[in-house]
């Protein structure tokens, strides 16, 4: 049986905790992402980690209009939006232990009371899941080379499923002593026009929720649609006994996401970090985040893309792909103006006014037959008036389904997602998907390597012959159809290592039009694009300047 956390099994590193209050959506893991990006620039080293309290194992089966994306890692561990914050913006590589959902955790303690291992105690909230939940952090403090571990607790407090997870890190800044760690609580200060005036009430009930739990915040950070005034920074202070200096403003941003740090920085919230852990790193070097967020927030040109596809209701549904574009256009000092278009609106009849004025059409991936046909519609458009295309996971089956039918005179070829007894199944299964039941965790998930054809576009996009890629999919290109695509203009410039898996496709000739079986978008950095979206904008700024030369 697991021991009882103790402070000697602590590792001598220094927690943060990020809390958050009034309502969710408030930016927990941004924030969180921000402050380690910020102690990264002083020299310190940074792990981080998310606690998610609802009960799902992990956010795999859940619907992306409702949760947002799904981001993969290179373990193949479907984790959180949030852990794409934390990629983003820190470089401590992530695996499937910094995202802890209470699912995972009881589940992990009802089976190990099934085998016996708790040899006949009454299992309990306290202390088994509560000591679960704090080996889990320990160990993650443990493993990594880390000054700093930041936990991001995720939901509002007070909510019932997250009471676990809060009275756990209670335990275990106790355990730590003074010092060792703290609490950023995130709060909403709302703005009520009709009064002209911000409200602090809403963030006092917040933090008098959290000292219910038994945590006090060493530092706010403010939510607000308008800046902090000084009147509103000393009620919050004498009201949630927390100095002044410690109430920090983070008023929306207008341009990008990726300002924050420097917000934060400006108010010296690193240094106030450092001053409560009691550490004295270097300043803060942020020259070459300023210069990103430079050229994102002042392009000196533009370009449109349609992002075609289902789970259009929400904007974090295809949140890294959002990034990816805006890192890849920063790099090429070209802002980005991203649509998202429902394929259920789209039509052959109606593709050239809906997509007609984009620069670019990019498919990305998905799940199920909903929409499939408007997302042909879609792929037929760009390949036939030369607009530059980028397919993703789902995007490339799409691309082979309107090449088979529209090009090889198939009208049935489909895949077997949509049609599992069609007679042209030129996406079918994976071998190894086809006796699988269970639908949680069991896709082809993770880091694979590709082997580049050379000669291709794919190949001098990459600069090599090899590359390694993220993939979250059940369905694979049919071989069988190979030889006939091939007749038809598409050319396969990446495989497994052994040949047998499609991984991208491409059409030579025309000025943009390639899919990848992977997800490039959970590999692009602010500071270092992925190069298949920077091939997909080049094309892209050159199709604006030769549709809308200057005058």
């Amino acid at each position: 049986m697991r021991g009882i956390i103790s402070a000697m099994d602590i590792p001598s590193v220094s927690f943060i905790f990020v809390t958050g209050g009034v309502v969710s959506s408030l930016g927990k893991g941004l924030t969180a992402a921000s402050i380690g990006a910020i102690l990264e620039s002083r020299g310190l080293r940074v792990a981080m980690m998310k606690l998610d309290p609802y009960l799902n194992v992990d956010p795999g089966t859940m619907n992306p209009s409702q949760h947002g994306e799904v981001y993969v890692l290179d373990d193949g561990s479907e984790t959180d939006l949030d852990l794409g914050h934390y990629e983003r913006m820190t470089s401590l590589p992530l695996s499937r232990a910094n995202n802890v959902t209470s699912g995972q955790v009881y589940l992990d303690v009802i089976e190990r009371e099934r085998k016996g291992d708790y040899l006949g105690q009454t299992i309990q909230v306290i202390p088994h899941i509560t000591d679960e939940i704090k080996r889990r952090v320990v160990s993650i403090a443990s493993k990594n080379d880390c000054d700093i571990l930041i936990v991001e607790i995720g939901g509002t407090t007070g909510d019932i499923e997250g009471l676990p997870h809060l009275e756990a890190i209670r335990q275990l800044k106790l355990a730590t002593g003074t010092g060792r760690s703290i609490v950023v609580h995130l709060t909403l200060l709302p703005y009520l026009r009709a009064a002209g005036e911000m409200k602090t009430k809403p963030t006092q009930q917040s933090v008098a929720k959290l000292r219910e739990i038994g945590l006090s915040p060493d530092i706010l950070v403010c939510r607000s649609e308008h800046p902090v005034d000084e009147d509103s920074r000393k009620k919050i202070s004498l009201f949630c006994n927390v100095p002044v200096h410690c109430v920090i403003d983070a008023p929306d941003v207008s341009n990008t996401v990726y300002e924050v740090p420097s917000i934060l920085h400006e108010q010296n919230l690193d240094s106030t970090i450092c001053q409560l852990l009691g550490i004295s790193p270097p300043k803060a070097d942020l020259g070459e985040w300023s210069n990103f967020v430079q050229r994102a927030t002042h392009p000196t040109k533009n370009v449109s893309i349609a992002v075609v596809g289902k789970y259009t209701s929400t904007k974090d549904a295809y949140k890294s792909i959002d990034e990816a574009l805006l890192h890849a256009g920063a790099s090429l000092d070209c802002g980005v103006t991203t649509h998202f278009v429902d394929s259920e609106d789209v039509t052959r009849d109606n593709v050239a006014s809906l997509l007609g004025g984009f620069d670019g059409i990019l498919i990305p991936g998905g799940f199920g037959i909903r929409g499939i046909d408007g997302k042909v519609a879609a792929v037929e458009f760009a390949r036939t008036h030369n607009v530059p295309f980028f397919g993703i996971c789902l995007g490339l089956q799409i691309a082979v389904i309107e090449a088979a039918r529209n090009l090889l005179g198939i009208a049935s070829a489909t895949s077997q997602e949509f049609d599992q007894n069609s007679d042209h199944p030129v996406i079918h299964f994976m071998e190894d998907q086809k006796a699988l039941l269970s639908k949680g965790g069991t896709m082809r998930l993770g880091a694979y390597p590709l082997s580049i054809v050379e000669g291709t576009t794919l190949a001098s996009l990459y600069a090599s012959l090899e590359g390694s890629e993220r993939h979250r999919h059940r369905y694979e290109v049919n071989s069988a159809y190979l030889e006939q695509l091939k007749g038809a203009g598409f050319f396969v410039s990446a495989f497994s290592p052994d040949g047998s898996l499609v991984e991208a496709i491409e059409i030579p000739g025309h000025p943009f039009f390639l899919a990848c079986q992977f997800h490039p978008e959970f590999q692009s950095k602010p500071l270092l694009p992925h190069p298949l979206f920077l091939g997909f904008l080049r094309a892209a700024i050159s199709r604006h300047e030769i549709m809308s030369p200057a005058a």
